[in-house]
């Protein structure tokens, strides 16, 4: 939601999302250094140890994400991560993501969370802001493995690009995403942004108790 080089930016979400595809398509020296970020080499066992946490995933409901809903704010080092969530209808929760930096919009994700009968499975895919898609190939997908009413973590089943996305609630305004990236070459990488909620209603969203907003 990689290890390719692209012309002109960094490309490296989140989530996720975030900005995963962002860091994973620069050269493995140059994302280190533009991104802040250092080698983590027991994020493999991390994964691991996170898979291996009980919960029920398979019983989770969207509802129990609905939270998520309204808009919301971080900081990856000079830039700016706004996320958008839609409150869960019909099965789907739709949302987007606008990495920014001095004035410029670098990247753009769609994402949902769709409830299937075995659980709930994480899509996004990265756009510039023509919308000319950067991945040639399907969304990226994710898989929900655990939840304990805190913490919900996602995990690839295909590749470690990236290999697993937590969403931890802090309190009811703020939360922290928390990716690991382990490329089939070179040092695995960690991205965490925490993420506040900022005023204003998203439009068509229901208002219901996952939807509280502050005052301006």
């Amino acid at each position: 939601m990689f290890a390719r080089k692209e012309s002109g930016i960094l490309l490296a979400f989140a989530l996720a999302a975030l900005p995963l595809a962002f860091i994973s398509r620069a050269p493995q020296s140059a994302r280190s250094k533009a991104a802040g970020l250092a080698p983590t080499p027991d994020s493999k066992s991390n994964a691991r140890s996170m898979s291996a946490a009980p919960s029920d995933a398979s019983a989770a409901k969207l509802s129990d994400f609905g939270w998520l809903e309204g808009r919301w704010r971080g900081e990856w080092g000079p830039r700016v991560a706004e996320q958008v969530w839609f409150s869960p209808r019909a099965g789907v929760m739709e949302g987007m993501f606008r990495l920014l930096e001095a004035d410029k919009t670098l990247v753009i994700e769609f994402f949902t969370l769709v409830q299937k009968a075995d659980g709930i499975t994480f899509y996004f895919r990265h756009f510039t802001p023509n919308l000319v898609p950067w991945e040639k190939s399907d969304a990226t997908v994710l898989k929900l493995a655990s939840v304990d009413g805190k913490a919900s973590s996602f995990e690839n089943p295909v590749n470690g690009m990236p290999k697993s996305l937590t969403f931890t609630r802090m309190d009811p305004d703020t939360y922290l995403t928390h990716s690991e990236l382990v490329p089939e070459t070179g040092d695995p990488q960690v991205i965490e942004i925490t993420y506040k909620r900022q005023p204003g209603v998203v439009p068509g969203a229901s208002g219901g108790s996952g939807a509280r907003q502050k005052k301006p």
